[in-house]
């Protein structure tokens, strides 16, 4: 099995439809693992009969504990895990293999993503950058997307590199610690592979995401707190030389919508921007 993605679900019905579509027609050898935990929106009505995923209904202790139980059932060589309101752009996992069969020593890569509204609008792009410690602890903020991040199956079974389920909002930056604090081999996959959908109610936004943000970055040295302005001053820098605020040539998307889930839409970007206005 070259691909093991996991989806954390909960009263989702309606994005989860458009997710498993877009990990479906990837066109390579893959298993979608949805682990519900135990929703009564419908989703426990027709997730068991949708032959394009295996699905998993139990009582979780909050997103991350859910992509940890879909990663102990996992078969493949690379992980991910995408969240219900997040979709693979079109060619995404057959990039991915061929990135990861081209950097044999790279255990995580990290590509770009598209920000867009609940239609599919295009509001913004995510460009990614290599994590730094630092900025990572204390911006509030990372250089990544995690639907746009893909790892092998060892930094898990072997160097146990599990997501910290006592922490329902910041533990990908938890992670991104631990990879940083392990050494773990990086790199970036210069390739748009995912759509963010900002819903108006992510999770990053909610008061509890906004408390665990404050806690994590309360932990820091106050030597590092008080350095977070330089920090972030010096991640945009490295954001310009890496041409992540260049203008760029209009482009186009393909996604699944709400008003078509069983065909992509394609959408025109015609002012492409680094700028996540909400």
């Amino acid at each position: 099995m070259r691909f093991s993605i996991i989806t954390p679900s909960f009263r989702n019905s309606d994005w989860l439809k458009l997710c498993i579509a877009s990990v479906a027609d990837q066109g390579v050898e893959s298993e979608h693992i949805v682990q519900d935990a135990c929703s009564d929106d419908g989703t426990q009505e027709w997730l068991p009969h949708d032959p394009r995923v295996t699905a998993f209904f139990e009582k979780d202790r909050g997103m991350y504990d859910a992509v940890n139980r879909g990663f102990r059932r996992a078969k493949g060589e690379i992980l991910a895990y995408i969240n219900c309101d997040e979709q693979y752009l079109p060619g995404t996992l057959p990039a991915v293999w061929e990135f990861f069969q081209s950097h044999p020593k790279v255990e995580v890569a990290f590509a770009h993503s598209i920000v867009i509204g609940p239609d599919g609008d295009y509001r913004c792009e995510r460009r990614a950058c290599l994590p730094g410690r630092w900025h990572s602890w204390v911006s509030g903020s990372l250089a990544i997307l995690t639907a746009a991040t893909f790892y092998r199956r060892s930094l898990i079974t072997d160097r146990g590199l599990w997501f910290d389920a006592d922490h329902r909002d910041v533990s990908d930056a938890l992670w991104v610690l631990k990879l940083i604090e392990n050494r773990v081999s990086m790199a970036v996959l210069d390739r748009f592979t995912s759509a963010f959908t900002d819903t108006g109610d992510n999770m990053n936004l909610r008061p509890n995401a906004v408390r665990e943000k404050a806690e994590l970055f309360g932990r820091a040295p106050v030597w590092l707190r008080r350095s977070r302005p330089l920090l972030v001053a010096h991640f945009r820098l490295r954001r310009l030389l890496a041409g992540h605020y260049r203008r760029r040539a209009p482009y186009d998307y393909a996604i699944y919508t709400k008003a078509s889930p069983k065909a992509r839409t394609t959408f025109h970007a015609a002012q492409p921007t680094f700028r996540w206005v909400r």
